[in-house]
C-alpha cells in the first residue's frame, strides 16, 4: 500500500492480524500532547517544515485513528488494514492541519481518518462500480445502524416492513435496500466484545480504553461541535430565505432532497437550483471563514 502524503511518523508495524495485539499494546506508550504542547509542534511543522515535530502530532493521535477503525470491523476487511488506511488519513489531517484556527488537531483529523477509511472500504466492496450516490453511500454506512434499531438481524432477506422503512429513512428505493443487504451479509458482522484470546479473557475494546482522560476523543470532539455549530448559526445569517431553505436541505440533514424535489418546490429548473446551492455553500464558507478570523481576534485581544 503506497503512501498518500508526505508526512513521516514513526508509527509501528502493523503487518496483519497476528500483530494487531502487539500495535495496539504499542501505540498506548505514546504520550497524549496538552494543547499547548500540539499547537507549538503544528506551528512548527507548518512553519519551518520540521518532521519531528509532524511525527509526534501523528504518533499521539494514533489511539484515535485505532478507535475509529474498530468501528468499522463489520465490513468483513482486516483490521489492520482499516488502521493502516486511518493512518493515511491522519497524516493527510497533519499536513493540512492549520493551528491558529484555534481547534484541536484530533477534532479536524477525524474527518480525514473517516474519509480514508470509508474510501478503502467502498474500494473493497468494489461499490465505486455500481454507482456510489450521495444515497447509496449513506445507505452502506447506516444500514447495520437501522436494522440495530429494527432488532432486524434475522438470517437472509430482511422482512418487507424493515425494508420500507429503511428506503423510506434513507431515501433511497426498496431494491436497493435489498441487494445491499444481501451484499454486505456476505461480510458477517463483528463485535468488538468479541473476546480476543481462546481462554476467553480480554475483548478488542479495552484495548481502547485509557484511564486518562482523552483529549483526542470526547471532549475535543464536544468542544468543537459547540464551536462550530455557533459558527454555522450565525454564517447562516449571511444567506437569504432561498438560499438558508436550500443548503439546510440539500447539505445539512440527514435525508438531503434532491435537486427535483427543490425545483418543484421554487418553480425553477434543476440547473438553477444547483447553481443556487454552490453559490449559498460559498457563501457559508466566506461567512465562516471571517467569523473565525473574527473570534481569532477576540482571543488574542
Amino acid at each position: 500500500m503506497a503512501a498518500r502524503s508526505n508526512v513521516p511518523a514513526t508509527i509501528p508495524a502493523l503487518g496483519g492480524e497476528q500483530s494487531l495485539n502487539r500495535y495496539l499494546s504499542e501505540i498506548k506508550k505514546f504520550p497524549i500532547l496538552t494543547p499547548e504542547q500540539e499547537f507549538m509542534l503544528a506551528k512548527r511543522f507548518q512553519e519551518h517544515g520540521d518532521t519531528d515535530a509532524a511525527a509526534q502530532l501523528v504518533t499521539s493521535h494514533l489511539r484515535l485513528v485505532a478507535k475509529i477503525a474498530m468501528g468499522y470491523r463489520g465490513y468483513g476487511l482486516p483490521t489492520s488494514e482499516l488502521i493502516s488506511e486511518g493512518n493515511i488519513g491522519l497524516m493527510q489531517g497533519v499536513k493540512k492541519f492549520e493551528p491558529d484556527r484555534g481547534f484541536r488537531l484530533a477534532t479536524y483529523a477525524m474527518w480525514w481518518i473517516r474519509a480514508s477509511i470509508q474510501e478503502y472500504i467502498l474500494r473493497s466492496w468494489s461499490l465505486v462500480k455500481m454507482g456510489t450516490t450521495a444515497a447509496q453511500k449513506k445507505l452502506f454506512f447506516n444500514l447495520r445502524r437501522m436494522k440495530s434499531k429494527l432488532d432486524a438481524f434475522e438470517d437472509g432477506d430482511l422482512k418487507p416492513e424493515h425494508i420500507t422503512k429503511i428506503a423510506t429513512d434513507l431515501g433511497v428505493a426498496e431494491s436497493d435496500v435489498v441487494s445491499m443487504n444481501r451484499r454486505m451479509a456476505m461480510g458477517g458482522d463483528t463485535s468488538l466484545n468479541v473476546s480476543m484470546r481462546e481462554d476467553g479473557e480480554g475483548q478488542w475494546q479495552d484495548w481502547l480504553q485509557d484511564d486518562a482522560p482523552l483529549q483526542d476523543s470526547v471532549v475535543a470532539e464536544a468542544q468543537e461541535a459547540d464551536v462550530r455549530h455557533g459558527m454555522l448559526v450565525s454564517a447562516m445569517d449571511d444567506l437569504n430565505d432561498r438560499e438558508k431553505h436550500i443548503l439546510t436541505e440539500r447539505r445539512l440533514t440527514d435525508d438531503p432532497k434532491t435537486l427535483e424535489e427543490l425545483s418543484q418546490v421554487y418553480g425553477v429548473s434543476r440547473e438553477r437550483v444547483r447553481q443556487i446551492e454552490v453559490r449559498a455553500f460559498e457563501k457559508l464558507q466566506k461567512a465562516m471563514m471571517r467569523i473565525a478570523g473574527e473570534k481569532r481576534l477576540l482571543a488574542a485581544a
